[in-house]
């Protein structure tokens, strides 16, 4: 390629039709041949658009999964658009060509939606064969004034191609009011925004970081709450292994959920054997539950009914997990206080939760009776997602249909403050409980019990033991406004400090700086892993 083409190829990168059109002057007026003028535009525009398309694949992708596009772009608008892209992305490509200022979206867009490198730039292949020879032509055949042409008509077209987007926006946004179901959807998405028990955790925990600084200086150190637990590495921050806790607890006989770890094995076959032999060995049927060892917010958590399932669990499984026993029944929070040298401890909170279902009437589909329920259609997105194999059918009437079996909020249960649940015997009883863990201050049991008088009668069973970062979750109960909810985590905090000076004074290690870094890079590695999964 000569100096004068390689030239063309690389002004292709800053404007491809003046590019193309400078080419076409050039040939009109003998500096170069026709043939050599196209091969290299085409090819500084091909270079060009699989640079977008690389720039749309590595940042693109990253974005989407980073605030604020994660929390406007949803995994499953991202299927739809790949499908989408997969059925018309050759003639949006050739569109794009012959219109001057949508190729920069259209090239970014492919990156992230379009998986196939190669099929990707077959199109662009195709659309710059047939653009580039047709402006490199015009342009030497009407030489100048097809220039000014050119250049008059591209700022009119780049208007109008920003008209038609703002345009498309429009309609966008306002389509979903013609439908019953996108009203819905919309009122879905009106009621996570105004109320708060659905804010994510960096709009609604600012206040509460903010009083924990204020107690951490009282006291004179942020790490003196890992001393609230001696017995759970960081107190329980993050990081912390669900089955040493479970495990901590074994002299509580049956008030715990039986348990078994299998280590992580590259092998899904392996991991899979090695569940059922835990399966066996704890003496459990289908269903059982299984469980990363590491996790949060019922993340990578999943109950499993068959064979089938097991084998598809550990097949996408990563890191250590839990075979755990099913405890049907009711499930509740049980947040204790327990400082050192006390008799007795405080129960500080008590959660009750109830797992989010409708009820058929013979006549609406799933997806229908989702969104006309008044607590479902809140967490309609989640519920649609996970129930997106069912939404055509129609349950009978009076056949009530669960939405969640986890009774965990993110993921759609439905919290109250469960202090009608309150009693001698249950307070009793999950004093019993704590005094059998050694180094146990502050946290909060899941526990399930047969049902609700079970639970108050002081019969549980504990699945799951959290310790300082832990909530009192009775706060996300709908009746409770937002200052109700701080006051609470606020007296929270300050229980947590309170216990964690005392264990302190009677010996209790805080942790170190790089302690508490090594279980927080554990931890966000494992929830990383498990959101992949």
């Amino acid at each position: 390629m000569t100096p004068l083409a390689f030239t063309l190829a690389l002004g292709t990168l800053a404007s491809e039709d003046l590019a193309c059109i400078a080419a076409g002057l050039l040939v009109a007026r003998g500096e170069l041949g026709i043939a050599a003028a196209i091969v290299a535009c085409l090819a500084g525009i091909l270079a060009g658009d699989l640079l977008l398309y690389v720039a749309g694949r590595w940042l693109g992708r990253a974005a989407l999964r980073r605030a604020p596009l994660r929390w406007l772009v949803r995994p499953d608008d991202l299927a739809r658009g790949e499908a989408w892209f997969a059925r018309r992305g050759p003639s949006a490509v050739l569109a794009s060509r012959f219109v001057p200022g949508t190729r920069l979206p259209t090239y970014l867009a492919a990156g992230v939606l379009e998986p196939s490198a190669w099929r990707f730039a077959l199109w662009c292949a195709i659309a710059g064969a047939l653009w580039t020879p047709l402006l490199v032509g015009l342009s030497a055949r009407f030489g100048t004034g097809f220039a000014g042409v050119a250049e008059r008509a591209e700022p009119l077209v780049v208007r109008l191609a920003a008209a038609g987007l703002l345009a498309l926006l429009l309609v966008r946004m306002l389509a979903p009011l013609v439908t019953w179901r996108g009203r819905r959807l919309l009122l879905s998405r009106w009621r996570r925004l105004t109320r708060w028990e659905f804010w994510p955790m960096w709009a609604f925990y600012p206040p509460v970081a903010l009083y924990v600084l204020r107690l951490a200086l009282r006291h004179r150190s942020l790490r003196l709450v890992t001393c609230a637990n001696p017995g759970i590495p960081g107190g329980g921050i993050a990081g912390e292994s669900k089955y040493a806790i479970l495990d901590a607890l074994r002299g509580a006989e049956g008030f715990v959920a039986r348990t078994a770890l299998v280590a992580h094995t590259a092998d899904a076959v392996g991991r899979a054997g090695a569940a059922r032999r835990a399966m066996t060995e704890l003496g459990l049927a289908y269903p059982v539950v299984l469980k990363p060892d590491v996790g949060e917010r019922g993340s990578g958590v999943g109950i499993i009914r068959d064979e089938a399932q097991l084998t598809a669990w550990c097949a996408s499984a990563e890191g250590d997990f839990l075979v755990q026993q099913y405890v049907p029944g009711v499930e509740a929070g049980l947040f204790h206080v327990r400082p050192p040298g006390r008799d007795r401890g405080l129960l500080f909170a008590i959660t009750e939760k109830r797992f989010t279902e409708v009820t058929g009437d013979g006549c609406r589909t799933l997806e229908e009776l989702i969104l006309a329920d008044d607590r479902a259609v809140c967490m309609a997105p989640a519920f649609l997602a996970r129930h997106a194999a069912r939404l055509h059918e129609v349950p009978a009437e009076g056949v009530r249909v669960p939405l969640v079996e986890l009774g965990t909020h993110a993921r759609g249960a439905t919290f109250f403050d469960g202090e009608r649940l309150r009693t001698p015997a249950l307070e009793a009883a999950l004093d019993e409980v704590s005094r059998c863990f050694p180094g146990f201050g502050f946290g909060r049991y899941d526990v399930r019990a047969d049902s609700w008088e079970a639970l108050r009668a002081g019969r549980f069973l504990v699945v799951e033991l959290n310790g300082v970062t832990a909530e009192a979750t009775s706060i996300y109960d709908p009746a409770h406004s937002l200052a109700e909810a701080y006051r609470t985590l606020f007296r929270q905090w300050r229980l947590c400090f309170e216990v964690a000076a005392a264990q302190r004074d009677r010996g209790a290690r805080m942790a170190t700086w790089g302690e508490l870094r090594a279980l927080l890079r554990h931890h966000r590695r494992a929830v990383a892993t498990h959101v992949r999964a």
